[in-house]
């Protein structure tokens, strides 16, 4: 399951990412969205979804979102 299919309010954990970007991958690190990792998506929204990582609040795009695995 993606982060695009996740409820709303439900605190997950992220099994993998699936980029072949090496310069997204390590902003998405930087944000400390990597494997293992707790994320809570708070709304989906027209053009993807806000969460909640670590002590953070995040866009994201559909697109991203479905490369997150959880």
């Amino acid at each position: 399951m993606t982060l695009r299919d996740a409820d709303e309010g439900k605190e997950y954990i992220i099994r993998r990412i699936e980029v072949d970007d090496d310069e997204l991958s390590s902003f998405l690190f930087s944000l400390g969205c990597y494997s293992g990792e707790a994320v809570t998506v708070i709304q989906h929204i027209k053009g993807g979804c806000i969460v909640a990582i670590k002590d953070g609040r995040y866009n994201i795009d559909n697109q991203l979102a479905e490369a997150i695995v959880i």
